[in-house]
């Protein structure tokens, strides 16, 4: 068997997120019936995160195992998107180690959150991806953001549904980026990994401190308190986006136990 890795762009917003499920569309449902259309057999696709409900990707990574003859006699990616919806598409297609693991490999992960902050109506094509939040206090959360950096317990960040070994997580990067029209903000995140909604769940906090509603300092008291009830609501699943997915060496491991968002 030859291990291929696949990159993956794709529209969460008809699909009930990646994993596999019996009676309704998803990502990781269409990317093994396209597979198993190519050589005959159904095979386990592997995702790096399992995304939500409504939640899109730029640089989403799965693996999947093919027979060896079917390596060079298939030309993977054109017959991928022949085969899969409009809304996803394989951007890139590589052989790899039998080592390697979409998901217990990934030593970093970047989300993006699109917030649409101003009175304006949203454009029609930017209603699927954005939070239409309003107007927002862009100090004060820059000046939350910076607690949120370092190895921090997460538990207060953490929706129910996905058993975690730990609920520690490592955050490298969150910062502030003009968005694709002047009416958009977005938020970028990077970690070692995320808890289930741990990314909406932060950008709930966020918003909440950009409306004046809570203090930039409160997202120490929250992370202390480990405790869900603490954070406001989780913010909606149509703002956020799986951007890119970082490996390391083969010997480098993620958190084995992260579910996504």
């Amino acid at each position: 068997m030859v291990r291929l890795k696949l990159t993956l762009a794709y529209d969460g917003t008809n699909f009930k997120g990646w994993q596999l499920q019996k009676d309704d569309p998803t990502i990781q449902g269409a990317l093994e019936a396209a597979v198993a259309r190519i050589i005959g057999v159904q095979a386990r696709v592997q995702g790096a995160g399992r995304t939500d409900t409504g939640v899109h990707a730029l640089g989403q990574v799965a693996h999947v195992d093919i027979p060896d003859h079917k390596l060079s006699s298939v030309p993977w990616q054109r017959a991928l998107n022949c085969l899969l919806p409009d809304s996803v598409s394989v951007l890139a297609v590589e052989p790899v180690s039998r080592d390697f693991h979409a998901r217990f490999r990934a030593v970093s992960k970047t989300y993006a959150y699109t917030l649409w902050t101003t009175r304006a109506f949203v454009h029609p094509q930017r209603r699927k991806y954005v939070w239409d939040c309003g107007p927002l206090d862009a100090a004060a959360m820059d000046a939350a953001a910076p607690h949120f950096l370092g190895t921090h317990d997460f538990k207060s960040f953490m929706n129910t549904g996905t058993p975690v070994r730990h609920t520690v997580r490592t955050v490298t990067s969150l910062e502030r980026r003009p968005g694709l029209t002047e009416h958009e903000v977005v938020w970028r995140i990077e970690a070692d990994g995320f808890l289930k909604q741990m990314v909406r769940n932060v950008m709930g906090l966020l918003v909440e401190i950009g409306r004046g509603k809570a203090d930039p300092a409160s997202v120490r008291t929250i992370l202390e308190g480990r405790d869900r009830t603490l954070a406001p609501a989780t913010a909606p699943a149509r703002g956020l986006c799986l951007e890119r997915v970082i490996y390391g060496d083969v010997h480098e491991r993620g958190p084995e136990d992260d579910p996504g968002d």
